[in-house]
């Protein structure tokens, strides 16, 4: 496909998304019904897509409307492209820029259009961080991330899986604090297909999430780990990787389906419980890696900074009320709980967290970490409370 044809397909997958429907959905779709498409189109019409998202604001007013039209007529004005050899109605590529669309661009508004959020958030993290601060985590939320890898070390060294990974052509540099995180500079989509990654020697993940399970305490002896939201499974590979005895629970059970052949790949033991049978044991660590409005990581998921809305994060605060309150029965006397989100809100995290120990006496704050996106890592939060 010519350049000219992927903007055209980026355009109408757009016009889906901004109609409702989930931006993977729309990428699927569009590649069944485009057989076409090779691998490089499919890989440069999907960043196409995730810029616009990223910067939907600032693009629709350099664009002229928040049509899939008018944020790629943007995305490409941003980066200073030359617009008539894109948009020339010829052949496969989008039609000419009419007048009426000249006339309509403009300069986005300083502020929260220029950064690219809604405003209710603009003003909420504005006044939660600063105005410096927060513009700065704005800015990084409009960029792709960085991929990371962590290391699984009962494999080898970092050294060695960056060797392994050089020989297949994947360039990667270690992170400066985060001693299992590999940033894949070159090649990154070549990863799921090498040798370290289907031998186990690496896994996809950020270096926060790696930094956080890295700061809790050392499993001494055989020390039991309860990952209380597994998901995939990312935390629970990484906390067996560093010596606990994970077992891994889910409300939803179908999320942990791949966590076997993972931890196999890994060389770990994890056992998986039913998520919708009871718990009755204590763990000397339970990890909480609650359910949150994921805004640490809108810029690999950018529709969400825009669907969120302030009744769907006071219904996701209900419920890490609720998953705190649940998981922190299974935490024995000595141990800990370990609560986490990929969120750089304070309702979910400092204020969780300061309601929680309100309400339940045995414990105590030991601990926090806090990381906001940038070029080492997404935002995330951890606090470690210690249980009396």
């Amino acid at each position: 496909m010519i350049p000219a044809a992927r903007v055209a397909a980026a355009i109408d997958i757009l016009d889906e998304i901004l109609e409702g429907q989930p931006a993977e959905k729309a990428l699927t779709n569009w590649g069944r019904r485009s057989r076409f498409a090779g691998a490089k189109d499919r890989a440069a019409i999907r960043d196409l897509v995730f810029d616009a998202l990223r910067c939907r604001r600032s693009f629709a007013a350099l664009g002229g409307s928040e049509t899939g039209r008018g944020l790629m007529i943007g995305e490409l004005r941003a980066a200073n492209a030359a617009l008539s050899e894109i948009f020339s109605g010829v052949g496969h590529a989008p039609a000419a820029i009419s007048a009426a669309e000249q006339a309509a661009w403009r300069a986005p508004e300083v502020g929260a259009e220029a950064l690219d959020m809604p405003d209710w958030l603009y003003e909420l993290l504005t006044q939660q961080m600063g105005k410096r601060e927060a513009e700065a985590t704005f800015g990084a939320l409009r960029r792709r991330a960085p991929v990371w890898l962590r290391v699984a070390l009962r494999r080898g060294s970092p050294e060695d899986a960056a060797a392994m990974l050089l020989a297949e052509g994947i360039v990667t540099r270690p992170h400066p604090e985060v001693k299992t995180a590999l940033e894949v500079t070159e090649n990154a989509r070549k990863v799921q297909n090498s040798s370290a990654y289907t031998g186990g020697f690496v896994e996809l993940q950020d270096a926060s999430s790696q930094a956080a399970v890295l700061a809790l305490p050392d499993p001494a002896g055989s020390a039991s780990a309860l990952d209380y939201c597994a998901g995939g499974g990312g935390k629970s590979l990484a906390l067996a990787d560093i010596g606990y005895a994970v077992d891994a629970h889910d409300i939803a059970p179908a999320r942990m389906k791949d966590i076997p052949e993972r931890a196999a790949r890994a060389g770990v033991e994890i056992n998986v419980r039913n998520g919708l049978q009871p718990i009755a044991e204590e763990y000397d660590l339970v990890f909480v890696d609650a359910p949150c409005s994921g805004s640490g990581t809108w810029r690999r998921t950018p529709e969400a900074k825009w669907t969120l809305t302030p009744e769907r994060l006071d219904e996701l605060c209900e419920i890490q009320q609720d998953v705190l309150g649940k998981a922190a029965k299974l935490v024995r006397p000595g141990g800990y709980l370990a609560y986490a989100t990929c969120s750089i809100l304070r309702i979910e995290n400092e204020d969780q967290i300061a309601a929680f120990v309100a309400r339940n006496q045995r414990f105590e704050s030991a601990r926090s970490h806090e990381f906001l996106p940038g070029p080492l890592g997404d935002g995330f939060f951890l606090n470690l409370l210690y249980s009396t």
